[in-house]
């Protein structure tokens, strides 16, 4: 059995999760930027250790 990718696995599971679900463009967006935004923060370490 081959490994996948962790960013690849993730990616595909967004996208079937948008076109399941359907939740406006806007809160995709906002979700992306915010969770990127959050990881460079000085909240990143602390999220580290949360989901660890």
């Amino acid at each position: 059995m081959s490994d996948v990718p962790l960013w690849f696995f993730i990616a595909c599971l967004g996208w079937v999760g948008v076109k399941l679900v359907r939740p406006p463009l806007w809160l995709v967006l906002v979700l992306l930027i915010g969770g990127y935004l959050l990881a460079d923060s000085l909240f990143g370490p602390v999220l580290d250790t949360v989901t660890k």
